[in-house]
């Protein structure tokens, strides 16, 4: 294994088990390593601290252990089967829900790799050169942990895999059972249906991340007009109607997610109380006469997907609820999310302070809201914690 020999004094995160070495922290590496190839970090002192993916940019290793070899070929059984049994203590799957996160990247122990797992189909999608690399032994992992059970393997790795590194990135099986003939299932979430088509959605086909935030709307939705913005293919929409929302309007410029939208509502038997619009949310709520609605759920893409654009974000980020705290009905509910890793969810309360405050009326945070159990957050990653949003009540 090439060694990464860290500089002086630079190994204090590591000992901390932050999962990254920072290449500001490398002070010289013995051997010509590819990206992608897995490396063993030392201490300045020679002490081994950690070996992970080699890779070109400021974050130049991606830790997979702390101690065990990832050149084992037992390696990403046991790392497969260990995210496995986290999800089973957490009551996935079940009678009620059969579609959740199995692997979380680095809250995961495996930094560039997320596995989503719909009715026995895992979508697999790849950050880093390393997992890319690896997805046949990732699939092998996935039979042999699931076996039977596994429906068909998809690499959908094609739009997050780095693309200067002159990766093949073109999505495909890695895996089909005998009897697997659909790129499209119905899965149960909490209960409630949703048709997922993995190859044509967005990410993975289902933000799963949103199941526990999607439970709350269902909970508060009863007799209330509802306006779901950046809706995709509907899930709050969804929950809202079939939790007894008086009428559910959803909003998204994708006619492809609002025709998903449309027949999921349909396996509601609700849709005489939805409307679908597809058209750019934001002038849609502007255009929106106040007081229409008494719950507002405003969950857009990421709008800072690094710094150099945070700025300009936090502004879209800060007009946006603006608008939707002021035409929220008195006695409103109103749910504001972000998904921007690099807005934490100090600067999206401020953010929305600020918002609420130009509005001049007395708004009050009833939750916080974050990412579900199934995309877990190590202790040691602060950073993995993407997902931020509050519950406002609005007079």
């Amino acid at each position: 294994m090439i060694k990464v020999i860290l500089k002086k004094g630079r190994d204090e995160s590591l000992r901390r088990f932050h999962p990254w070495v920072f290449s500001g922290a490398i002070a010289q590496i013995q051997g010509s390593p590819r990206e992608g190839d897995i490396v063993a970090v030392h201490s300045a002192e020679g002490e081994f601290l950690a070996s992970g993916h080699y890779q070109i940019g400021s974050i130049a290793v991606r830790v997979l252990s702390f101690s065990g070899d990832p050149l084992s070929p037992v390696f990403w059984k046991i790392a497969i089967e260990r995210a496995r049994l986290e999800r089973e203590a957490i009551g996935l799957p079940s009678s009620s829900t059969n579609c959740f996160r199995l692997v979380h990247g680095e809250g995961d122990g495996l930094p560039g790799l997320i596995i989503d797992w719909y009715d026995g189909v895992c979508v697999l999608q790849a950050h880093s050169v390393g997992m890319f690399r690896a997805k046949k032994s990732i699939c092998e992992a996935l039979q042999a942990v699931f076996g039977e059970s596994l429906k068909a393997v998809y690499d959908k790795s094609s739009s997050t895999a780095p693309f200067k590194a002159g990766l093949e990135l073109v999505d495909g099986y890695l895996y089909k059972a005998p009897s697997f003939n659909s790129a499209e299932t119905c899965v149960l979430e909490n209960g409630h249906s949703f048709l997922v088509n993995w190859e044509e959605g967005q990410k993975t086909g289902f933000f799963l991340d949103q199941r526990d935030n999607r439970y709350l709307v269902g909970k508060y939705a009863a007799g209330r007009h509802v306006l779901n913005l950046f809706c995709y293919t509907g899930g709050f929409s969804v929950y809202a109607l079939e939790q007894g929302a008086a009428q559910v309007d959803s909003v998204d410029s994708s006619a492809k997610a609002m025709a998903l939208v449309d027949r999921n509502v349909a396996l509601t038997g609700k849709a005489e109380k939805h409307n679908s619009y597809c058209t750019d949310a934001i002038d849609f709520l502007a255009a929106a006469p106040e007081g229409k609605y008494d719950m507002i759920i405003v969950d857009p893409p990421a709008f800072a997907k690094h710094r150099g654009v945070l700025k300009n974000a936090l502004r879209a980020y800060q007009r946006l609820n603006a608008a939707a705290i002021g035409r929220v009905a008195p006695g409103g509910l109103v749910f504001t999310f972000s998904c921007s890793q690099v807005v934490d969810k100090i600067a999206f309360a401020q953010l929305v302070f600020s918002a609420a405050a130009q509005t001049g009326r007395s708004v009050r945070i009833v939750d916080r809201l974050c990412q579900g159990g199934d995309h877990p957050v190590s202790i040691y990653h602060p950073e993995g914690e993407y997902l931020k949003g509050l519950l406002l009540y609005v007079e």
